[in-house]
């Protein structure tokens, strides 16, 4: 595995780096790229998507990020080789995955929901295991054609879903296909995933890459802090009934009017153009 060290801003690796980066014109892309796996989550991967995560969390001319992968698949999920090395040094296998979970697995999956701007999944191939949660993770899920959804936790290894999965999947799908799919351990194709609310759009494999970033460069335009809001809104609405979520509304709104981004939509409309919204702050 390729060593990792946190230099500055940036990370330095002795190897082929696991995750490529990059940022133009205000739109960061991270991808996956392992240099012989198809993106198993190992725990090299993780520590350096977190830290990557992290650092353009505090990049303030960053206003979007694309998520994806190089090679024939987006996340395979774990890395059932390392974990045999781990059964081999410790006592349970369980804990030790447990104590890295705690540790790498769910930050980054909380890394992904609080970045202050919003975030473009762009799936090119298998998203399984914990990697279907990893591309559930953003605010828009694009699939390639040939890019499925898979989740092996119970029908093929006796676990539950992980990675935010058994969170998210009903959320988007509702719990009768969220159980189904679980239970059976079917593949859910790109397609279907968008016909089943799943997933934004399935796209042609060779236009993946340019189409998340045509979503990307419109959702940088968005108000600063924009993707929060939206992401804090649905939250509340889930566990909020109908009187608790109007007063939710109200109490966002009294404070949002008031910013400058409101004022800028009000004189934009006005004067019949596009709004130009500030940059982070």
């Amino acid at each position: 595995m390729a060593a990792l060290a946190i230099a500055g801003r940036g990370l330095a690796m002795t190897d082929t780096p696991l995750i490529g980066c990059s940022v133009v014109d205000g739109v960061a892309t991270l991808t996956l790229q392992h240099p012989t796996k198809p993106n198993p989550i190992t725990m090299p991967l993780q520590r350096a998507l977190l830290a990557r995560l992290r650092e353009l969390h505090e990049d303030r001319s960053v206003r979007a990020l694309v998520l994806t992968a190089a090679g024939r698949a987006f996340c395979v999920g774990a890395d059932l080789e390392e974990m045999q090395q781990a059964a081999a040094a410790h006592e349970s296998l369980g804990a030790w995955t447990a104590d890295f979970m705690a540790e790498l697995t769910n930050p980054i999956v909380l890394a992904l929901r609080e970045l202050p701007v919003p975030v473009v999944c762009a799936v090119n191939g298998a998203a399984a295991g914990a990697g279907a949660g990893l591309a559930m993770a953003g605010d828009v899920l694009l699939m390639a054609q040939s890019a499925y959804l898979y989740l092996p936790f119970i029908p093929k290894l006796g676990i539950v879903p992980d990675m935010g999965s058994s969170w998210l999947l009903p959320r988007r799908l509702g719990r009768q296909r969220a159980m189904a799919l679980t239970l059976l351990g079917d593949r859910l194709p790109a397609q279907q995933a968008a016909d089943w609310g799943v997933a934004w759009a399935c796209v042609a494999d060779d236009t993946l890459q340019q189409q998340a970033r045509v979503l990307a460069r419109r959702l940088a335009a968005l108000p600063a802090g924009a993707a929060l809001e939206a992401r804090r809104a649905y939250d509340a609405a889930e566990r909020n009934d109908l009187r608790q979520q109007l007063e939710y509304e109200r109490s966002r709104q009294r404070e949002l009017i008031d910013r400058p981004d409101f004022r800028e939509g009000v004189q934009a409309f006005l004067e019949k153009r596009e709004p130009v919204f500030r940059s982070r702050v």
